[in-house]
């Protein structure tokens, strides 16, 4: 059962929950110190999305292998996964990807009618990501809007509905996960040209791929502005944002170094990135709640 429980956490790649973590606690703060003065949201509300957001995630990694495993197999990069090396075979993929699209149906029904009303489109979308490269270079900004969409599953959530800065919000997550991708794409732009898979680099080439992620990268941060504006951040919001901006400055320094930086970028980076802009969120909203 462990070496099981390894094989499908290897599937899924389960440690990088923590990319769309951070940014789902960031709606939530914000949205209970709107509705409730203060930034706890309770346990309940915790629990649930917390389910909602592990099993929403594995349902759209689990899809994507799955439907890659004939990509995967032929490229020197992937071709160890466990969907491809037969450790967990694509029937088991299948059901786990049931299983998980289930439990978060339901955790959404347990949320309130709007996160209910939502789950299934809401999966849709994930799961549509997978087929995405086999005919539009939009892919990498259709993987944004998958993790986009968990600032707005967590202020529905609380808030019961979709504020105007969350909309800020999950736009400066769109533009900031697709310009990573672009990143993490040139690794496979020789692999794409030759199966004819659509992605930027392999249709445009390194350089231009480049400017691209940086101008999503500064877009990105732009909404994240918008975003710390619109909900009526304090300092610390501000501190936040800047941080989180040198940060992406810092990661593309080290791909235009070496594309060998390019894991290190985008896991250590980015991973860091969400968690440092929570911290100083919760900073805020503390301020705001005792402060004012």
């Amino acid at each position: 059962m462990l070496k099981k429980f390894k094989n499908f956490s290897e599937l899924v790649v389960f440690e990088h929950t923590i990319f769309s973590g951070a940014f789902i606690l960031i709606a939530m703060v914000v949205a209970s110190v709107d509705a409730n003065h203060s930034v706890w949201f309770g346990v309940k509300t915790l629990i649930l999305c917390a389910i909602a957001l592990v099993s929403a995630r594995n349902f759209a990694m689990a899809f994507n292998r799955y439907c890659d495993r004939d990509i995967d197999a032929k490229n020197a990069r992937t071709n160890q996964r466990p969907s491809v090396d037969g450790r967990v075979r694509a029937g088991s993929i299948l059901i786990f990807c049931a299983c998980n699209a289930l439990i978060f149906i339901g955790a959404s029904y347990g949320i309130n009618d709007l996160a209910f009303l939502l789950s299934v489109p809401f999966l849709v979308v994930l799961g549509g990501y997978s087929y995405m490269k086999r005919f539009s270079y939009l892919a990498h900004l259709v993987l944004g809007i998958s993790l986009g969409l968990a600032p707005i599953a967590g202020v529905i959530a609380v808030l019961g509905g979709v504020p105007l800065w969350s909309l800020f919000l999950a736009l400066g997550v769109v533009f900031w996960v697709a310009g990573f991708d672009l990143l993490y794409s040139l690794q496979d732009i020789e692999f794409d040209k030759q199966e004819g898979l659509y992605s930027i680099p392999s249709a445009f080439g390194t350089t231009k791929t480049l400017w691209i992620s940086r101008c999503f990268h500064m877009i990105a941060v732009v909404f994240w502005a918008l975003f710390v504006y619109c909900s009526n951040g304090w300092i610390f919001a501000y501190m936040g944002l800047g941080i989180a901006m040198i940060m992406l400055v810092y990661e593309q320094y080290l791909v235009s170094l070496d594309f060998k930086n390019i894991p290190k970028a985008f896991f250590v980076s980015n991973g860091y990135l969400g968690f440092v802009f929570f911290l100083f969120i919760l900073l805020d909203g503390l301020g705001r709640t005792y402060g004012s």
